[in-house]
């Protein structure tokens, strides 16, 4: 048994918990590549056994444990809840709706009464689309989606992992033709409007990577003109060099795009004994959002959770013990800095 894995529910526990669905369950959904393949895996499955998911993608700025989403759901009609790649928190969305959690990230902490279906305490760990796919498998035939868990897995980096759904894929769809889709339906939620609605619409239509590189699709020129789109400003952000205290780099920059965790993996394989912190304060308003890398053996939420400053939300300090990172307002940004040993050049002006 691995560790903690009687804390977990299994994905054979998500046949049990959908047969207690009422009408109208809404399905939950992160907007990259794997929380994409994750939510367009689920509801196939869930259509598949007879229920009928409304969608909403969680995008730029946004959390699915907020009292902003609490407020968004309450009073809606919900038959059931199906939450994939969004964390694991102790409070739901909705206390009053049967809930299914599926994630692979590490938990903040264990709701009651949802069943949560978390990879965490595996080796190696999988990805959300990975246990959506074997959770579908619960529910019925669900080979025809294992393209899409593949997806996820690259996605996520966890293509070498060993995971023998992802050899089936290499063998049946072919790496290249993988990788290339994943890229594409990565590239909308890290623009400037962060709408990823286009990138699932295409994994849903598409039987297979080639068909979504095909451009038989109309969704894929708007995802190739989201790839520029991102290409084009992680080219500026990249020039920014990084200031550093202690075994901490900063990389200070400011783009309506969702690139500082693509800027913090860049400069990790460059700055191999820090922590590489990629800050992007023109992501939104009054926020600063950050991406946390490191190529040591330190584990970055443990580092984050030491350093919190008072004003920190759920956005703060979520994911995994190697890529973590988070949004702090103005002023909590400054404060966090200061606590890593930084003076007033990294402070930010606080307006209202």
């Amino acid at each position: 048994m691995t560790r903690h894995e009687a804390d977990y529910d299994r994905p054979e526990a998500f046949a049990a918990a959908v047969r207690r669905f009422g009408p109208d369950p809404l399905l939950v959904c992160h907007n990259d590549a794997d929380g994409l393949s994750a939510g367009v895996i689920l509801q196939a499955a869930l259509e598949r056994a007879g229920h009928a998911p409304a969608l909403r993608i969680v995008g730029k700025g946004e959390n699915a444990y907020s009292d902003a989403f609490r407020t968004e759901l309450a009073g809606r009609p919900i038959g059931g809840l199906v939450i994939a790649d969004l964390g694991v928190a102790a409070r739901l969305p909705r206390d009053d709706v049967p809930t299914i959690l599926i994630d692979h990230h590490v938990p903040t902490g264990r709701p009651a009464g949802a069943v949560t279906i978390s990879g965490i305490a595996d080796d190696p760990v999988p990805t959300s689309s990975l246990l959506a796919y074997r959770c579908a498998r619960t529910l019925g035939p669900a080979d025809d989606l294992l393209w899409l868990a593949a997806i996820g897995l690259i996605g996520d980096l966890a293509e070498d992992a060993g995971f023998p759904e992802m050899q089936e894929a290499r063998e049946r769809y072919g790496i290249t033709a993988l990788r290339k889709a994943t890229s594409l339906v990565n590239a909308p939620r890290r623009t400037a409007s962060g709408d990823a609605s286009a990138a699932f619409a295409l994994l849903r239509k598409a039987d297979g990577p080639k068909a979504v590189l095909s451009g038989e699709h109309a969704e894929t020129d708007a995802l190739l003109a989201a790839k520029a789109e991102v290409a084009s400003a992680l080219d500026a952000a990249r020039k920014m060099a990084p200031k550093v205290a202690g075994d901490v780099a900063v990389v200070r920059f400011a783009s309506p795009c969702q690139i500082h965790p693509l800027v913090a993996q860049a400069w990790r394989g460059r700055l191999k004994d820090r922590i590489v912190i990629a800050a992007n304060t023109g992501y939104r308003p009054g926020w600063v959002h950050f991406a946390a890398r490191t190529a040591t053996d330190r584990d970055i939420l443990a580092f984050l959770a030491s350093v919190r400053p008072p004003g920190a939300d759920e956005q703060y300090g979520n994911g995994h013990r190697a890529a973590s990172g988070g949004a702090l307002r103005v002023r909590d940004w400054n404060a966090f800095v200061a606590q890593l040993g930084y003076g007033p050049e990294m402070a930010l002006p606080d307006t209202p």
